[in-house]
């Protein structure tokens, strides 16, 4: 049965949804994260744009009744920001009637899931990293993910995330793989929105029907998709209430690094040594955050060296 694994990391909460030890869902939530379900006041900035009383922007599903520019109201978290290159996509907000509350975190949801949870401590057997921790984070790095006789390489956009198929051998095989593992990745990446999948040129109408088969029956629900054209190419749209992990990973790919270190960093044995070498951006990044160093202190029991 599959089973969530949780860490309360610094500077970062972790979960991994994992099935015949390997990750079949891995999510990072960020501690400043404006949660979807979050009930906040806020005042009518323009049309469409409200300002929370932290300061933070929310664009406005649609114009509230009867608010005027400079009124206060309430409004509720329906999707988080979306990181982009160059800029970022405000959260989005609707106007409710709802007392202030704070949207469930990533525990309180993956607690509401079916799936039992286990809180991991850093003292225990790292069994997030044995799940393939650090495999996942570098898919979504880098955008090369594997699978048997070929490789995905995804691709986020503005636009969409885009899946390319490459691989070798006869193109129906490679084709009905490259579904499942491309409904794999976004699942265990947390793709939303609109999602385009390149596969290899397929010839005949009922190969291309197995292969969205082959996707529809790996792919959790909800999520609308199209056919698998003349060249190949699929278009499937799912629900988009948060960013990504690739999305939040390459968004401060500084930051990431950074909090997977603090990460190897707890998990050292009181017993080892406890100098460290880092790229100095890394470096400097957890010395600049106070609470994250105040942090190794408080669950190691000693402050992390660093070599420069």
């Amino acid at each position: 049965m599959p089973e969530w694994l949780y860490e309360d990391g610094i500077g970062e909460a972790r979960a991994a949804l994992v099935e015949n030890d390997r990750i079949i869902a891995a999510r990072i939530e960020l501690p400043d994260t404006l949660r979807v379900g979050t009930v906040a006041r806020a005042r009518l900035t323009e049309k469409l744009v409200a300002t929370l009383d932290d300061g933070r922007e929310v664009m406005l599903d649609r114009a509230p009744n009867g608010v005027t520019l400079g009124a206060a109201f309430m409004v509720e978290i329906v999707r988080e920001a979306i990181p982009e290159p160059g800029r970022s996509k405000r959260a989005r907000a609707r106007s409710t009637e709802a007392p202030p509350a704070p949207g469930p975190d990533l525990l309180a949801r993956i607690a509401a899931s079916p799936h039992p949870v286990r809180t991991l401590r850093a003292h225990e057997p790292d069994l997030l990293e044995a799940a393939g921790w650090s495999e996942v984070l570098e898919e979504a790095r880098t955008g090369e993910i594997a699978f048997a006789g070929g490789v995905l390489r995804m691709t986020p956009t503005p636009a969409m995330t885009l899946f390319d198929v490459d691989g070798e051998g006869a193109i129906d095989v490679l084709a009905l793989r490259a579904a499942t593992a491309v409904a794999a990745a976004i699942r265990r990446h947390a793709i939303g929105g609109s999602i385009g999948v390149d596969f290899p040129t397929v010839t005949g109408k009922a190969l291309r029907q197995e292969v969205a088969a082959a996707l529809d029956a790996a792919l959790p629900a909800p999520f609308e998709r199209t056919a698998v054209n003349g060249f190949g190419f699929l278009q499937i749209v799912r629900p988009r209430p948060r960013a990504s992990l690739p999305e939040r990973v390459r968004d401060d790919a500084v930051g990431a690094a950074a909090r997977a270190a603090l990460r190897l960093i707890e998990r050292t044995p009181p017993g080892a040594p406890n100098r460290f070498r880092l790229p100095t951006s890394v470096r400097e990044r957890i010395e600049s955050h106070e609470d994250w160093c105040a942090a190794v202190v408080r669950r190691t029991g000693r402050a992390a060296m660093f070599d420069r």
